[in-house]
């Protein structure tokens, strides 16, 4: 993502925010391939079977709650979420926006389950592939007959996530009170690089 909007918090806000969150960053997106014996025939009811085992392999490891143990929102109301050690800076940060959004979910049109399933892979995906900071857009559901129902779901399910770090309503350009900033723990490999660089950057020179 271009960074052309990213803003300086300055070195020490942005070691805070390595040091919770690591450093590398790789596109969002599978990697690799099954080899096969010999060519497979891939017609439409194979494309669908796969696609929905995928989402059955999914909902089995699924731990967010239902929505009947939901408690609602106001369509109005802005989230927000920081666990114990976030540094203070990093958490004003993430709500004033300043850092780049590294990956996008737009949650429009999907059901309650729909969206269950897709935030539950888009955070382990998130972490997987080092993303820091990401935006989950959920609307506000005023005027329906159960409204803030997916940003009620959004601010309950994100609590569920060890990876989550915090969360708050975005600012108004990136959807305000309809949208909400993430940030995403390191992953192991991301912690383990970040340990390295940060012992390397305090070497005595030769």
């Amino acid at each position: 993502m271009s960074s052309e909007n990213e803003i300086d918090t300055g070195p020490d806000a942005e070691d805070m925010f390595s040091a919770l969150v690591g450093d590398d960053i790789e596109p969002l997106g599978s990697k690799g391939a099954s080899h096969l014996a010999k060519p497979a025939s891939v017609t439409p009811g194979v494309l669908q079977r796969r696609k929905s085992a995928q989402q059955e392999q999914r909902k089995e490891g699924n731990f967010l709650d239902p929505v009947t143990v939901i408690a609602q929102v106001d369509p109005y109301e802005y989230l927000e979420f920081c666990r114990p050690g976030v540094q203070h800076g990093v958490y004003k940060n993430l709500r004033m926006g300043k850092y780049d959004i590294q990956s996008r979910l737009d949650l429009h049109r999907h059901t309650v389950e729909q969206a269950r399933v897709a935030l539950w892979g888009f955070v382990e995906d998130c972490q997987k592939h080092g993303v820091r900071c990401a935006l989950v857009t959920h609307g506000k559901g005023e005027g329906r007959e159960q409204p803030a129902r997916l940003k009620s779901c959004v601010n309950h399910w994100l609590r569920q996530f060890d990876q989550v770090l915090a969360f708050h309503s975005a600012q108004k350009q990136h959807g305000g009170a309809g949208s909400t900033y993430i940030l995403i723990k390191k992953n192991s490999m991301a912690r383990l690089s970040t340990s390295e660089k940060l012992a390397q950057a305090r070497r005595p020179k030769s």
